[in-house]
């Protein structure tokens, strides 16, 4: 496990285009791409994966926010870009297994390709990206300040750049990396 972190592309970028398949509550092989999200008071991309073990240790987290931020109008939507055939856990099949298990109210999607991923510059696991309603980037970093225990957060910087979006403010621009594995790039 290489320790990563993510790049920090310039705020103000917009949204490249996706259209990716993948799993999302209850059903399975459904296209999903950017423009399902027109409408959204935000959008919020997470590159992330199942084996890894900085991502392992925020899915409830993960799901508990994406629970939270939903119904506010925020979609969300994470993607898988690693090579699942060096990587078999992060397989379509173990993409839904996760799904289900952590009751994720987002699409969970494969990057087969890896084009997506490299479009957006993400480069670990997870790796968030934080878009306005135009799809406009204004928060790339962490989710929060302890990775590893949660019980030790004590600043939630995900949920305050979501906050000021949907107050109609913009999140700071002091923003911290992500960090975690990296994507697992085909040879």
């Amino acid at each position: 496990m290489a320790l990563t972190y993510s790049e920090m592309i310039p705020l103000g970028s917009h949204a490249p285009h996706f259209s990716l398949m993948g799993t999302t509550n209850g059903s399975d092989n459904v296209q999903v791409s950017l423009e399902d999200f027109h409408g959204q008071k935000a959008l919020l991309i997470i590159f992330m994966c199942n084996h890894c073990p900085y991502v392992k240790a925020i899915n409830e987290r993960l799901s508990a926010l994406a629970a939270h931020y939903i119904p506010k109008g925020v979609g969300v939507v994470a993607i898988n870009s690693n090579d699942s055939s060096r990587y078999p856990e992060d397989s379509f099949e173990h993409m839904k297994a996760q799904h289900k298990t952590f009751g994720f109210k987002f699409p969970y999607l494969v990057d087969e390709t890896q084009k997506v991923a490299k479009a957006y510059d993400a480069v670990c696991t997870p790796d968030f990206f934080l878009f306005d309603s135009k799809h406009t980037l204004q928060y790339r970093g962490r989710m929060d300040d302890n990775w590893k225990e949660p019980e030790k957060v004590t600043k939630r910087d995900l949920e305050a750049a979501l906050d000021a979006i949907l107050t109609g403010k913009t999140p700071s621009p002091d923003q911290m990396p992500s960090m975690g594995c990296s994507i697992k790039w085909k040879s």
